[in-house]
């Protein structure tokens, strides 16, 4: 308008009354699509509810500073842009001129699209076929579903499993024995070790092994590091090595755990070991593990009280006799100058005299006299069972895997699956995925929830704001068609479709692809009401929209790339990387985004016009249907 000839006040006041509609419904059909991941339940919830807080904070703040303080700073600071005369000419060729005169890239694309309008049927239906075949090829040639995208972490653990009855100096001295291994390889900064099992592992974990890693810019990948501890130790006979890599995101345990419940323990465990060999028999899972007790011995003292108090004695007696081979006596507490805790005073026999026939050989003191025990008490061995574990009543039993590098979890739980009908396990045993399948689902039901929740939003927004249903759903088929964009970009950049990830980015992109369409119905809308028809007002539509819509696509395009090839910029030291955690983190999000949009922008300026002529097509076949209508039912109206 300032190249028209307009003074800044008069030229910001007619573009913020003409632009601020279009500006308000584009920024809270994007507000619309965040508002549902607000309340996304679950730990997946809680770690991504940070980013729609910001979003929606930010577009508030945004759309405020568009409506408001831009059109008040330029009215009192606002200079005419730099243009050159033909640029000048263009778009006033656009704004009333001949179309055919128009040239450069937007000339070419009115020929384009004025083919495509000729045969709008033909358009859209290629344009539908192309979309079917994206997600046919991403459906054969994809990299599957996973739930959270895979980093490079900065520690590493690994578990020492070993089995028998091993004393703490025992257990360090293998401990030891797998850390000398580790020590000096490359990429490794320090190394923390602790002998004995925690509180909440296996019971035949004797140790564990922490590994800090130098910086991911200086050392191997950590899954190169894990197979050369891997291959390290591989000798040490009786000794299992475990790996842990910490992953970002919600906590996971094992990529794979399935859990098997029964009410008849015997028929439990039978299906335990089944499903142990079955994993065992699949490629691409290793640390396989199973919540079974190991096994061992316990040895039973059944006393006969009847025989006993014939004897003078009792269960106390008995107790406090054969702990002197076992724990020892307490016998009182002593708290040492230097600490707050008591110790307890404890008496047993010698080390050589603890053993379990001297159990057979301990006397007890009577009223009759020193009576030897055997005379009323049987020892007998059962099997040892450490823990029981319980869901909702019924006695349930883990069998866990990891999945080796570049593995999807859910490709093999896929397979899993598929081959669990087979094993022949007793009906009596329910089998269940847990963990990270759990988390995966429960994520993919909420977050195909949140995409129709916010689909629903947007068609209110948008048949208030064009009072028309037709064009309301015609602006969301860029929704539809920018799902396969996303698929398009992860298949070209072999990457899977994280759910956490890619989902949200395929909802953020719900609110972003619609922007362009709603500039595009808009400006229709208004040539319309000006009296302009046909063909000529769709492309005059396009004419005058096509450089906004490209620079709005190209600029966020811009903005995602440095995540899309995983750049980390540091401004402050001036140094550019590559392959860094935070951007392996946000790169399936910022490629559904960019892929998404391109892929939609491109389909929106054919589809969407190909759309309105169909309608204007319709519209006229339906007018013509009435007037000959009028016209057969004229004559009997007359004769009558």
């Amino acid at each position: 308008k300032m190249a028209e000839g307009h003074h800044r006040k008069e030229a910001y006041a007619l573009a913020s009354k003409r632009m601020a509609w279009p500006i308000i419904a584009s920024t809270v059909t994007t507000l619309a699509a965040f508002f549902p991941l607000l309340f996304w339940p679950g730990i997946a919830g809680q770690f991504m509810r940070y980013m729609p807080i910001t979003i929606i904070a930010t577009l508030s703040a945004s759309l405020l500073m568009a409506l408001i303080f831009v059109p008040t700073l330029g009215a009192f600071f606002g200079k005419q842009g730099a243009i050159n005369p033909e640029a000048a000419r263009q778009l006033s060729l656009a704004e009333g001129g001949n179309l055919e005169d128009v040239s450069g890239w937007t000339g070419r694309y009115l020929r384009l699209l004025s083919s495509s309008l000729r045969h709008p049927l033909i358009s859209v239906a290629l344009v539908t076929f192309a979309l079917i075949c994206i997600f046919a090829a991403y459906g054969k040639f994809g990299r599957g579903v996973e739930f959270f995208p895979d980093t490079e972490p900065e520690f590493i653990t690994f578990t020492v499993k070993a089995r028998g009855d091993l004393s703490i100096d025992e257990q360090d001295d293998l401990v030891q024995e797998v850390e000398n291994r580790i020590l000096g390889l490359d990429g490794v900064k320090s190394v923390y070790a602790r002998s004995g099992k925690g509180s909440r592992e296996a019971e035949d974990v004797i140790g564990s092994i922490k590994l800090e890693l130098e910086d991911w810019r200086s050392r191997p990948r950590a899954d190169e590091i894990i197979a050369d501890v891997r291959s390290g130790t591989s000798d040490l006979v009786g000794i299992v090595i475990e790996s842990f890599k910490p992953r970002v995101g919600p906590p996971r345990d094992k990529a794979i755990s399935l859990e098997l419940a029964s009410i008849d323990p015997a028929a439990l465990e039978r299906a335990t070991v089944t499903v142990r060999k079955a994993f065992e028999s699949i490629e691409g899972l290793r640390d396989i593990t199973d919540t079974r007790p190991l096994p061992g011995i316990e040895w039973r003292i059944d006393v006969d009280r009847e025989q006993a108090a014939k004897f003078g004695a009792d269960i106390t007696i008995v107790g406090n006799t054969v702990q002197l081979v076992t724990n020892g006596v307490k016998i009182g507490e002593y708290r040492p100058d230097d600490t707050d805790d008591e110790i307890d005073i404890r008496v047993r026999y010698p080390m050589p005299d603890r053993s379990l026939d001297q159990i057979g050989a301990l006397r007890v003191s009577t009223t009759q006299g020193s009576v030897p025990i055997s005379n009323f008490v049987i020892r007998e061995p059962a099997p040892k069972v450490s823990t029981l574990q319980r869901t909702d009543l019924r006695r349930t039993m883990k069998v866990e895997a990891d999945v080796d590098p570049g593995v999807l979890a859910a490709n093999k739980i896929v397979e899993i699956g598929e081959l669990l009908p087979q094993l022949g396990i007793d009906p009596i045993v329910k089998a269940q995925f847990k963990g990270e399948d759990r988390d995966l689902r429960e994520a993919m039901d909420f977050l195909k929830k949140a995409f129709i929740a916010a689909l629903a939003i947007i068609a209110i927004i948008l048949v208030t704001q064009f009072n028309s249903i037709y064009q309301a759903m015609l602006i969301l088929t860029a929704v539809l068609f920018s799902t396969g964009g996303v698929l398009l970009g992860l298949l070209f950049a072999d990457m899977a479709f994280g759910v956490v990830m890619s989902g949200v980015g395929v909802i953020a992109l719900a609110g972003v692809v619609v922007n362009n369409n709603i500039v595009l119905i808009d400006t229709y809308n208004n040539l319309l009401a000006q009296g302009q028809r046909g063909t000529e007002a769709i492309l005059r539509t396009c004419a005058q929209r096509l450089r906004p819509v490209m620079l709005t696509t190209v600029t966020t395009i811009l903005g995602l790339m440095p995540m899309v090839l995983e750049m980390n910029i540091d401004f402050i030291n001036r140094d550019v990387s590559i392959g860094g955690p935070s951007a392996q983190l946000w790169r399936q999000l910022a490629s559904a985004v960019a892929g998404g949009l391109a892929f939609a922008t491109v389909l929106t300026l054919i589809l969407t016009p190909s759309l309105l002529k169909i309608q204007q097509n319709a519209a006229a076949w339906w007018h013509r249907r009435t007037i000959r209508k009028d016209q057969s039912d004229s004559p009997g109206l007359a004769a009558g």
